[in-house]
């Protein structure tokens, strides 16, 4: 596994994480229930803190303070779990690159509203 989560423990922590999940301190292995359970409690408190981060923070609270219920707990959820840019998405978003490109290089306009037509038609 290449890519680190925004919420991987610092290597430090693991290494106290597994002298505490030792049974006993000549045993090695360390318990590996212990050391999940530690582990899952250390995301659960950076998700929370990071959750609590994000509902004070005023540009964001202004965007969803009309919302209610499941809609606020929808917006949460799209904050902290962010589906990445689809195919579809990245396409747009690199026509627009190299028609920005275009548009300095060239002082004007790139026609390709036949290609953005198609990539807008297809499904994300």
């Amino acid at each position: 596994m290449t890519e680190q989560h925004h919420i991987t423990p610092p290597p430090e922590l693991i290494e106290d994480w597994i002298e505490i999940a030792k049974p006993e301190p000549w045993k090695r292995p360390p318990d590996p229930n212990a050391l999940c359970t530690l582990a899952a409690q250390w995301g659960a408190d950076q998700e929370l803190e990071a959750c609590c981060r994000q509902l004070t923070d005023p540009e964001w609270y202004d965007e969803i303070k009309n919302l209610r219920g499941p809609f606020r707990a929808a917006e949460l959820r799209a904050a902290r779990r962010p589906k990445p840019p689809s195919l579809k998405e990245q396409a747009l978003d690199e026509l627009d690159g190299i028609a920005a490109v275009f548009r300095m290089s060239h002082g004007g306009d790139l026609v390709c509203d036949k290609i953005r037509r198609v990539l807008e038609q297809l499904d994300d």
